[in-house]
């Protein structure tokens, strides 16, 4: 005989089983906050898939029913995808600015340094710092002095700025952001001043380098490197002298009152620097897509092609590759490279794994945001 069931008895068993669930759906989540607290601190990508098929088949361990299984490896799935959410939630949260934040850039105000702080700063709350070179402003940020330095690390006319990014490795910096500014070069004097009484021109050398082909056309000015495109502009200013120019941007000219005698002089039309934001500690944001590693490879046939391979076969789209002499070791380099990609892919997490295995030296100087106008 068929046992009669009470309906409403087994709702209340269901509720209490309810009530026991939430309870500890609600611990386990206080947990998930802190573990994203610890993976933002260390830098850790959120999603560990290893850990989560341990989780499924440790919770599948723990049933007397084995036909529920399947059922329970559903629900654990659904439960770690809202914890991977709250996490990356938690670990790309602005947080409240209470006091403005410190920042730093090469150059002073005018420069395209201070132009690419100012934009991808925008909107923020912070303190501007100005330093004449570039390890100054990577000092500030290793002693606390600012919490974020703003550099620029390549130019698509002229390439990398090879001291930047020995820099930000010998320092032991990390790589937060990029922003991407367009470079407009002009060349700039006292009002009054004319093209063909300019004698003197001052400028970055990478500005030199970068309108080589307008000053070919111009072998009486004797062009002398300076600190920075705006110090040069600055330096005119400040000579007043009508046979002496700057090479900068319009925002110089603007700031200390000269004239543009020549405009957009640089001979790639689409010059643009990359400039990266660097701080002392790693930081990670869910939307992150760009990564910048270091790599030594091992002195020996084939090793790099070998590592390169790794890349390859992941699938890994590498966007940049500088290399740079290891002090000490001749002929032996260390690599700079900038790839697609989020360190919680599974593609890249495979990938790290095997250059720590294989590289002579590994390390991951940041995930971040690529400045879509460069990447796209």
């Amino acid at each position: 005989m068929t046992e009669k069931l009470d309906l409403e008895a087994i709702r209340r068993e269901i509720d209490e089983a309810d009530s026991n669930l939430i309870n500890a759906f609600e611990r386990r989540l206080q947990a998930v906050l802190r573990v994203a607290e610890y993976k933002k601190q260390n830098n850790l990508p959120v999603r560990d898939r290893a850990r989560e098929l341990k989780v499924i088949e440790k919770a599948q361990g723990k049933l007397c029913n084995k036909n529920y299984a399947p059922a329970v490896a559903g629900l654990m799935e659904e439960i770690m995808a809202i914890a991977r959410k709250m996490e990356e939630q938690q670990i790309s949260a602005e947080p409240v600015e209470t006091v403005p934040l410190e920042v730093g850039c090469f150059g002073v105000e005018g420069s395209y340094s201070h132009k690419a702080m100012e934009e991808y700063f925008a909107g923020k709350n912070i303190n501007r710092h100005y330093y004449s070179v570039f390890e100054d402003v990577v000092k500030a940020v290793k002693n606390g002095e600012i919490r974020y330095g703003v550099l620029p690390v390549e130019n698509s006319s002229t390439g990398g700025i090879t001291e930047v990014y020995d820099l930000v490795r010998r320092y032991d910096c990390h790589i937060a952001g990029e922003k991407c500014v367009k470079i407009e070069h002009n060349l700039m004097a006292l009002p009054g001043a004319v093209l063909s009484g300019i004698t003197e021109v001052y400028s970055h050398p990478q500005g030199f380098a970068q309108c080589k082909d307008f000053f070919a056309e111009y072998p009486q000015m004797k062009l002398i490197p300076y600190y920075s495109t705006s110090k040069s502009a600055e330096a005119v200013k400040e000579s007043g002298s009508l046979h002496k120019a700057a090479v900068a941007g319009k925002q110089a000219a603007e700031l200390y009152g000269l004239e543009i005698l020549a405009a957009n002089i640089n001979y790639n039309g689409n010059n643009t620097t990359r400039f990266i934001i660097i701080a002392n500690e790693a930081e990670h944001s869910a939307d992150a897509d760009k990564i910048t590693l270091v790599i030594a490879v091992k002195h020996e046939p084939g090793s790099l092609y070998r590592v390169l391979g790794y890349f390859y076969h992941s699938g890994l789209n590498l966007t940049n590759l500088e290399s740079r002499p290891i002090e000490g070791k001749s002929w032996e380099y260390f690599f700079h490279i900038d790839l697609v990609g989020n360190l919680a892919d599974t593609n890249v997490q495979e990938t790290v794994r095997m250059l720590k295995d294989n590289c002579a030296y590994f390390k991951i100087l940041g995930n971040y945001r690529s400045d879509m106008g460069r990447e796209r």
